[in-house]
């Protein structure tokens, strides 16, 4: 004997069963992988503002190797020197805009340059220099070569790639002006 009240029910797989949740989780996973590789291309660099900062490594470097030649002469001749520092105000908004931390470096020994000056104006009985006055001389000497070997580095740098650039483009997309 059969039971008089029979229930209809629907006879369909579970949705999970056919395997297309993984297809699914798949495709999603490389759209995302295709998107962070999109974004973490080698930024491009606009050739005016390469060669604007060409010109500006080429003139702030020429003017501290003027500086270094004065302070070798002040060496010799135990004359006081005027250390040059036109071209860093003419340039200084392109580097901060192209190489921020070679920028900041750059800035800070040209905010030195006076106290070195002064130094080198300051003498003592015979003509001679305080040990305190030539150090500060030959502290600026030494930062005003390494500041020179990162200006160089800065035209051979290469554009970022990979995280760095997808930081770089959020940055710039989501930037508030």
């Amino acid at each position: 004997m059969r039971c008089i009240k029979r229930t209809l029910v629907m006879h369909t797989p579970a949705p999970c069963d056919d395997g297309s949740v993984f297809y699914l989780v798949a495709a999603i996973v490389a759209a995302a992988a295709a998107a962070v590789g999109w974004l973490a291309r080698p930024l491009s660099t606009d050739p005016d503002e390469r060669r604007r900062l060409g010109a500006a490594v080429s003139a702030v470097d020429r003017e501290l190797a003027a500086n270094l030649e004065l302070t070798t002469m002040f060496d010799q001749t135990k004359q006081a020197v005027t250390l040059e520092n036109g071209e860093f105000a003419r340039h200084r908004t392109t580097l901060e805009r192209n190489a921020r931390p070679t920028a900041a470096a750059v800035a800070a020994l040209y905010e030195r340059m006076s106290a070195t000056e002064s130094a080198m104006e300051r003498r003592g009985p015979a003509n001679s220099l305080r040990p305190e006055d030539r150090g500060l001389i030959e502290a600026w000497e030494g930062d005003a070569r390494e500041v020179q070997r990162s200006l160089r580095a800065v035209l051979d740098a290469q554009p970022p790639a990979g995280l760095a650039a997808v930081s770089a483009r959020l940055q710039g997309r989501f930037a508030r002006h």
